[in-house]
């Protein structure tokens, strides 16, 4: 039987196809799970924030309940496994493994605004900017002090408005005109998207799971 999976903007779906047959949904909303019937596998990568109500832990909990296998990781999957490992639920990735140890919290960390129809993102998670600037701070291109600035300021974003353009504008004005060339140059080479690489690693460990079955 194939997985189901719940996935948005973290990864096109043309190359989520290109890695795992399986029938995919949009983000997960409050609900969703609830209609889920003759699964064994679900995976979660993506689910609404405020649009509507998120995912609830009961949900998850009684398909856990009924030996469903659920897998999280990248956007609310990696938050939800953090929140759910103890019960049962499957965490894979980078951004899960930030949640689980409380290197981070807020499930802003992962929120951006998509266009529902193309899906395509319209803002930056802020989870990958924090990573960006731990790689500039132990590059020495930043001292701590500067990351500190450029990720309060960023955080005090309104997450719709978390954009590349905000954050180079950010980090010019703290790191100053004499270091920002340095630091754009170190964004353009170190970048990466952290949100779209653990949706890949989701999708490969549901791929390996299936094949187990």
């Amino acid at each position: 039987m194939r997985p189901v999976v719940f996935l948005g903007p973290s990864l096109p779906l043309s190359e989520a196809r290109e890695v795992l047959d399986a029938d995919f949904r949009p983000p997960v909303k409050r609900g969703d799970l609830l209609h889920l019937e003759g699964v064994e596998v679900v995976g979660i990568i993506d689910g609404v924030f405020l649009q509507s109500c998120s995912v609830g832990h009961r949900e998850i909990l009684s398909l856990l309940n009924r030996k469903v296998k659920v897998i999280g990781g990248g956007s609310m999957g990696a938050l939800r496994a953090a929140e759910m490992g103890h019960y049962g639920m499957t965490g894979v990735g980078h951004i899960f493994r930030m949640y689980a140890n409380g290197e981070v919290q807020g499930d802003d960390e992962v929120a951006l605004v998509f266009d529902p129809e193309t899906m395509e993102p319209l803002s930056e998670p802020l989870v990958n900017l924090r990573i960006l600037l731990d790689q500039a701070w132990m590059a020495d291109v930043i001292d701590a002090e500067q990351r500190a600035g450029i990720m309060n300021e960023m955080r005090a974003i309104y997450y719709p408005r978390r954009t590349v353009t905000a954050f180079r504008e950010v980090a010019r004005r703290i790191v100053g005109d004499k270091n920002a060339e340095s630091f754009d140059r170190f964004f353009a080479e170190n970048y990466r998207d952290i949100k779209k690489e653990d949706a890949i690693t989701v999708l490969k460990f549901i791929k390996g799971v299936c094949e187990q079955r």
